[in-house]
């Protein structure tokens, strides 16, 4: 145990507190356990949302405003979280999260209405909004410069596998307890959480004279400012974008807010976030590669579950069955990407990883309406395999850049980027597959016309061999044979718009390595 020496003296903190942790490990499953939480509540909730708003008994556009809650205010914690952990320790912004996230998560199906549930989540998502930005930074400063790839890849493994296994979760508390489990299963999370963290992570003194120091304008601006743009992203296709004034207005002030941050920042004595960070060599182009990769983890999560549920309808469970193919395979996935990054250029894995991802979308872009889930498994393989090498190494490339004084600064950088670029990705493809699926609708409904030969074929056809239980002369078998044919014209709009949101998503893998073809090496990279 390592003393902290005579500042905490000057202090007159307990001796009990001036120690540093030697568990480093046990502060690791800390993290990456809040990592877990942080994620897998977001997308269980979205995937719930029907049961949710069900219970509460609101409208679906009300209902729409509750994922909002949570990952806004998780948006607007990311940049003031840095401060709060320079201040304050991370252990304690760690430890008070997560009671705050496990207190909200608790009580959030006691809920009397909207507007409390709404509330609840705002809350929720403040705690666990700290646990991003906060991961990366404490594996960073907590493990050697040799071993950080295997920290990298644990969190990269733990979000993929949040991700891709909240279906099946949320079909099986749905089945099995009933919609409160989707919040009260975080317990089981935060106990052992909070565990680690107290035994784990260091207790650091508080750095009481930095009252009244801190760039409170600049993260007041940022923190506000990006939680209104992500609020008009994640409820603009619903609102349709331009067209509503409220949309109008979240990115209009938000956008303003963002400039503001920027020129505080950028003219403040001692800035919050030292924005010149983000000019350095390699920093802007990983940025961007950053926000694409997130938009390509997302694509398979938001497109290969709308094709199950709208075409094939499946329920939740069932589609959670083909995401498994991607969050199951992590576990032997992530150690051996971490032993290849020690031993290979992170660009190169990098490249081979998001080319990978680009296969497996190109794959997919062969998909028709007779597509069941195992028809998914092959391009799901790749795209676990994929992913999870490109995530790890882009991290992990990035972090060769950092300087000590950066580790905080980066982990809310990747929160934001994170935070933006799954809800880019989110955005991007269901206005994309909306818009896909109104033109495929309208060119193969041209080809439908009444009194044509085919059209007939297709209702006689369906009056005799699915319309016969009702008896060949019912005079509603017309009337039913029409609203069949429509429902197949449905079925293959929708198919096409999800083969060509796949093709989008190989666009934007194909994107990533031209970026990836100007990285430069990394100023300090270390010895593997």
């Amino acid at each position: 145990m390592a003393r902290l020496g005579p500042l905490a003296r000057t202090l007159r903190i307990p001796a009990s507190l001036r120690t540093l942790s030697d568990r480093p490990w046990v502060g690791i499953v800390a993290v990456m356990l809040s990592a877990v939480a942080a994620t897998l509540t977001s997308r269980l909730t979205s995937f719930g949302l029907a049961d949710i708003g069900g219970a509460l008994g609101v409208s679906v556009d009300q209902r729409a405003w509750i994922t909002t809650a949570f990952s806004a205010a998780q948006m607007f914690i990311g940049p003031i979280s840095p401060w709060l952990a320079y201040v304050v320790g991370i252990r304690r912004v760690l430890l008070y999260g997560g009671i705050v996230f496990g207190l909200a998560e608790l009580l959030l199906p006691f809920s009397p209405d909207l507007s409390v549930f709404i509330a609840l989540q705002i809350i929720a998502g403040l705690g666990s909004g700290t646990f991003i930005p906060l991961t990366v930074a404490f594996v960073l400063r907590s493990l050697p410069r040799h071993l950080w790839v295997f920290g990298i890849g644990a969190y990269a493994m733990n979000l993929e596998l949040s991700l891709n296994i909240a279906a099946t979760l949320e079909g099986w508390h749905i089945d099995h307890g009933g919609w409160p489990w989707i919040f009260w299963q975080n317990l089981f999370i935060v106990v052992p959480m909070l565990a680690c963290m107290a035994l784990g992570i260091p207790r650091e003194p508080i750095k009481f004279e930095e009252r009244g120091r801190g760039d409170y304008w600049g993260m007041a601006f940022a923190g506000v400012g990006f939680a209104l743009i992500f609020a008009a992203l994640d409820q603009g296709d619903r609102l349709d974008w331009l067209n509503s004034g409220l949309i109008i207005g979240l990115i209009g002030a938000g956008t303003l807010l963002v400039l503001a941050f920027v020129i505080q920042e950028t003219t403040a004595v001692r800035p919050g976030i030292d924005l010149r960070f983000l000019l350095r060599r390699n920093v802007p182009e990983l940025l961007a590669i950053l926000v694409i990769i997130r938009f390509l983890v997302l694509s398979s999560n938001l497109l290969i579950p709308q094709y199950l549920t709208q075409v094939r309808g499946l329920r939740p469970q069932q589609v959670g069955d083909a995401l498994l193919w991607i969050a199951l395979p992590q576990f032997a996935i992530a150690p051996v990407v971490a032993l290849l990054a020690r031993r290979m250029d992170a660009r190169i894995l990098l490249a081979i990883g998001t080319a990978a991802v680009l296969t497996a979308s190109l794959m997919a872009t062969r998909l028709t309406s007779d597509w069941v889930e195992g028809d998914f498994i092959p391009s799901l393989l790749l795209q676990a395999i994929g992913q999870t090498m490109a995530l790890t190494s882009l991290i992990y490339f990035f972090a060769q850049h950092l300087r000590p004084a950066d580790i905080l600064t980066f982990g809310a950088i990747v929160q934001t980027a994170r935070l933006f670029g799954g809800e880019i990705a989110t955005a991007v493809i269901q206005t994309f597959t909306r818009k896909a699926e109104q033109l495929h609708s309208n060119v193969i409904g041209q080809h439908v016309t009444a009194g044509g030969i085919e059209t007939l074929r297709r209702l006689d056809a369906q009056s005799h061999q699915l319309l016969a239980p009702y008896g060949a002369g019912d005079p509603a078998n017309l009337p039913r044979s029409i609203g069949m044919l429509a429902n197949t014209v449905r079925q293959q709009a929708y198919t096409l718009a999800y083969a060509d949101g796949f093709l989008l998503a190989a666009v934007a893998a194909a994107a990533a390595l031209v970026i990836i073809l100007f990285l430069r090496p990394a100023p300090d990279a270390p010895n593997p």
